[in-house]
């Protein structure tokens, strides 16, 4: 019987000055770094509810394992918590797939809090019966990825942080005869427009439908991006 496919949410911990650099301007360091927090809360909930195993792979100032913010979301969403530990996001991602992939492995960020757990759910049977799942994001990344298997050299020459991360990992993976499965794509979010519209897709639910990020909206409705809802 095969396993479950694990789900390891990469994350950082949330400071003020170095957490969601490019809203802080708009918002405020304080502010956007509570946004981080309910980001990470959000996802964590979203994976947690699919009853998969959970893994946190942080990133904090000091060692992971001494971090009191992330012992304390280990303990409340029943997760392992490894360290990222040092290098490019190819290299930190890699390290951590590693020692999951063989039984199935899922890799998510923290900036898409409106992704619909359905969604995670699909990744969660592709990855069963395909070597690598990509979930595509509109800037021309991807919030998620899934390898079953041997880890392949995928994370190499990809230049990070660019428009064409997705393309040129599709590339690579082409050139080593691989054909990643995708998911719907999905937005970060990462600047004042994409927040705005993650306001205006939770404003649009009511009453009947579960928020896909209750701990995003708090915030926003702080910030007055949202009614107070009761």
């Amino acid at each position: 019987m095969r396993r479950r496919p694990a789900i390891i949410v990469f994350t950082r911990e949330p400071l003020p000055g170095s957490s969601k650099s490019r809203l802080a301007a708009r918002i405020g360091a304080r502010n956007a770094a509570a946004l981080a927090d309910a980001f990470t809360r959000d996802a964590l909930a979203k994976v947690r509810e699919l009853g998969l195993p959970l893994v946190i792979a942080a990133s904090a100032t000091g060692a992971v394992q001494d971090s009191g913010y992330f012992q304390s979301l280990a303990r409340r969403f029943d997760a392992a918590l490894v360290d990222q530990e040092q290098g490019n996001l190819g290299a930190r991602m890699a390290r951590v797939l590693t020692p999951f992939a063989l039984s199935g492995a899922l890799l998510i960020g923290t900036d898409t809090p409106s992704l619909p757990s359905s969604i995670l759910g699909r990744a969660a049977t592709l990855i069963r019966h395909n070597h690598v799942v990509l979930g595509p994001s509109l800037d021309g990344g991807y919030y998620l990825v899934g390898i079953r298997g041997s880890v392949p050299d995928m994370f190499r020459g990809i230049r990070w942080g660019g428009p064409r991360v997705l393309q040129e990992t599709i590339a690579r993976l082409a050139r080593l005869g691989i054909r990643p499965a995708l998911t719907p794509a999905w937005y970060d979010v990462d600047r004042w427009g994409d927040l705005m519209v993650l306001a205006e897709q939770v404003r649009r639910f009511d009453e009947r439908h579960a928020l896909p990020c209750p701990q995003t909206a708090k915030v926003l409705a702080q910030l007055g991006l949202l009614p107070t809802r009761r």
